[in-house]
């Protein structure tokens, strides 16, 4: 068992400097040390193309191509370096698990991958050129892979397969987009309909009014269903599914029994965080184990945050911090079952 932490972090400015930020934070860590020694063992299968790449920030996301320019900046690393570990346009995706379940007030969800990967920080962002202020798990930096934001729009996403990648963007980023830019569960279905995708996901997205939707995603196609579970295969799209499903499936009878409507949030927590229940999973080896459970509050502007399995929540208020009250809180710690060390360690 290991002792683990994720760093909370807040900031509020301007992308460019929120990049120098992050540049500075990089600098004391090893993860760009980890990520050469990644793309050594595993060579990237796309190609960067900085010109086409720009082109659809400047569409979608200029800002945070803004944010892009400050990383760059402070790393004093060239552009395709930039892109390639935190463009997050056209990169290839590792099967992985997840979990999450949506009630008309709360989004509780299990994130399932390899700690390796993990940036085991948590930031608060509030721009003042442009998007909306998030608080959200970090991946890869530029990357979010839940959260919430202040208009109390909350997302997560879940690992569909990884056949027949197209050009666009990586989930970590489409969460990103997603928080950032949208206020409405409409705003997001519009968004993931406009935008290019990489590779095969579900966006499971919650609002203050009470709507939930699940959006099938495929470099081919855009599904939009109305469900409260998800995990790794799709309902409509079946025809998208990996052949082998079983811990899916098992993982979804499992939410299914045990975490309904009639459950309170903190119960529905620890049910998802229970690693005797049949939702969490210790498969951190084999790219999906469970490395955090969270719970967003859409109209409380609130989280319940762990690492690891049968943990203690920690209570985020981001809707105080928006008000400009400092953190109370600067780490989150907990434990997993694996002797594999997050990306920043």
């Amino acid at each position: 068992m290991q002792q683990v932490k994720s760093v909370i972090t807040e900031f509020r400015g301007g992308h460019y400097d929120f990049g120098l930020e992050q540049a500075e934070w990089l600098k004391s860590t090893l993860m760009m040390e980890n990520r050469e020694r990644e793309w050594r063992l595993r060579r990237p299968r796309f190609d960067i193309d900085s010109v086409e790449t720009e082109k659809v920030y400047q569409q979608f996301a200029p800002k945070i191509w803004e944010e892009l320019m400050g990383i760059q900046d402070g790393l004093k690393l060239s552009l395709e370096q930039i892109l390639l570990n935190f463009g997050h346009y056209r990169v290839y995706a590792k099967e992985s698990g997840c979990s999450v379940f949506t009630s008309d007030s709360y989004l509780v969800r299990n994130y399932d991958y390899h700690p390796a990967t993990y940036d085991g920080r948590l930031t608060f962002f509030q721009p003042n050129d442009g998007g909306l202020a998030t608080m959200a798990p970090v991946s890869r930096i530029t990357g979010r892979m839940d959260g919430i934001n202040e208009k109390g729009l909350t997302m997560g996403y879940n690992f569909m397969h990884r056949k027949k990648p197209g050009d666009g963007f990586v989930c970590y980023m489409v969460g990103r987009l997603i928080l950032e830019t949208c206020a409405t569960v409409q705003d997001v279905v519009d968004l993931l309909q406009e935008i290019p995708h990489r590779s095969s996901f579900s966006y499971i997205v919650l609002d203050p009014s009470g709507t939930t939707k699940i959006i099938e995603i495929t470099p081919r196609d855009v599904v939009v269903r109305d469900h409260h579970y998800c995990t790794n295969h799709f309902e409509v799209l079946t025809h998208e599914n990996r052949r082998v499903l079983t811990d899916s499936e098992m993982r979804m009878q499992a939410m299914t029994e045990q975490v309904t409507d009639a459950l309170a949030a903190d119960q529905a927590f620890r049910v998802m965080n229970n690693t005797e229940a049949g939702i969490f999973s210790d498969k951190y080896s084999s790219w999906s184990g469970t490395i955090h459970t969270s719970c967003y509050f859409p109209k409380e502007l609130k989280a319940l945050f762990a690492l690891g399995g049968n943990q203690s929540p920690v209570e985020l208020d981001f809707g105080r911090w928006l008000s400009g009250h400092a953190l109370d809180i600067k780490t989150i710690h907990g434990q997993i079952d694996s002797d594999i060390t997050f990306a920043s360690e």
